[in-house]
């Protein structure tokens, strides 16, 4: 494999690309900062395939970046390869207003044909490749410059022993014939939606405080008005205001601007200052929440009581038993919340459709419905359905 050195032209960047569009896949990986801005700065970009590879500079000057932008969310002919690559996908989206399509990404990927539920990158490697990767540049400062060897080395090998991997992960898909379980996960990465920094429901990442509309609205129009104070000032959120600070503020707004000396993790100058005269505006600017954005009541206890909590144990027994039986993660099969929905009597639920159906889904329904029941063979702990256990003893030979 050739391994490019940093590229820092346009012109190297759009003939790397112009190489790259040519092939099937090419792996894709980011280093950024996102401790001090509102946005995540990106500071490296990798790209590489079976051939070559090569980081690219974003913070040089002159760089265009847009035909590797264009490669990523323009071409569908390229498949992009990521690992955990969410907030990979985050950065772009916010460069382009688009995703890279189509998508694959092997952390998800090794939810289908191992029990892997979140495998990190070195022990990926390390399983595949058995390699050990120094994670020593891994917490640097990407953003100063120069970057060291050492660093452009370590960030490389992100795409170089993905570009090994992804093969061998695709082959394993195509034996087991689960490529197609991975459809709609791939699609849900790619969403563009999953990353519109929509205002109007940034209230949703804040834990309510309770239901009621007159706070609900003082926490939406507050967590609005806090994005915007944010994205102006081109820091993280957290830093205009906290989100404990934040929920207090909704369920106990201050009478007068004065008053805000008296929050606790607001400082005495917003007695006084800009930003708490705007607060205080907004406050008394802010509607109740509107019937149809009201949060669901919380679930309290398990839906179907004592018997109820016992059924979804159960369920959660089975799905534990299937996932080590067929080696895929449980995660990718169905969630604890679902499993309660079904142990409920829900029965329009994911798991109960498509693949998931054949492989779990129906066996959690016969368990529900009495058909299913636990056995121990040989120290292991199997399921068993009712009828063919019955059959079984009526086969016996009598002693």
């Amino acid at each position: 494999m050739q391994i490019h050195p940093l590229i820092t032209k346009t012109n190297d960047l759009a003939e790397l690309c112009e190489r790259l569009a040519k092939h099937d896949f090419v792996c894709v990986d980011t280093e950024f900062m996102r401790e001090n801005t509102y946005y995540p700065l990106l500071c490296l970009i990798q790209i590489g395939n079976e051939d070559e590879a090569a980081a690219v500079d974003p913070l040089a000057d002159g760089l265009d970046l847009q035909p590797l932008l264009d490669l990523l969310t323009d071409n569908e002919d390229v498949l992009k390869i990521f690992h955990a690559g969410g907030q990979d996908v985050e950065i772009i989206y916010n460069l382009t207003g688009k995703t890279p399509h189509p998508i694959f990404d092997t952390q998800i990927a090794m939810m289908a044909i191992s029990q892997s539920e979140q495998i990190g990158y070195a022990n990926l490697v390390e399983s595949w490749l058995n390699k050990t990767i120094d994670k020593g540049a891994r917490f640097t400062d990407w953003s100063r410059r120069p970057l060291t060897e050492r660093q452009i080395e370590y960030a490389i090998g992100d795409v170089t022993y993905l570009a090994k991997i992804f093969p061998k992960i695709l082959k394993k898909l195509i034996k087991t014939d689960r490529g197609h379980w991975l459809n709609a996960e791939m699609e849900k990465l790619a969403d563009p939606s999953n990353y519109a920094n929509d205002l109007d429901v940034a209230w949703q990442r804040i834990r309510s405080p309770g239901r009621n509309p007159a706070v609900l609205g003082r926490l939406k129009a507050l967590a609005a008005w806090r994005e915007t104070e944010a994205q102006d000032k081109d820091i993280p959120r957290g830093r205009i205001i906290r989100d404990e600070t934040l929920a207090d503020l909704a369920s106990h707004p201050p009478k007068k601007q004065a008053d805000l000396a008296k929050v606790r993790g607001l400082s005495n100058a917003w007695k006084e200052n800009d930003i708490g005269r705007r607060l205080m505006k907004v406050l008394s600017n802010a509607e109740p929440m509107d019937k149809d954005e009201m949060p669901d009541k919380p679930k309290r206890g398990a839906p179907l009581g004592k018997e109820g909590a016992l059924v979804a144990d159960l369920l959660k027994l089975l799905l534990k038993i299937r996932s080590r039986e067929i080696d895929v993660a449980s995660r990718l099969l169905t969630r604890s919340d679902e499993l309660e929905a079904l142990a409920a009597g829900v029965r329009k639920l994911p798991v109960l459709e498509g693949w998931r159906f054949e492989v779990f889904g129906k066996d959690a329904l016969d368990l529900v419905e009495g058909k299913l029941a636990f056995a121990v063979e040989k120290g292991r702990l199997k399921m068993t359905h009712i009828d063919d256990a019955k059959a079984e003893l009526e086969e016996a030979p009598a002693e």
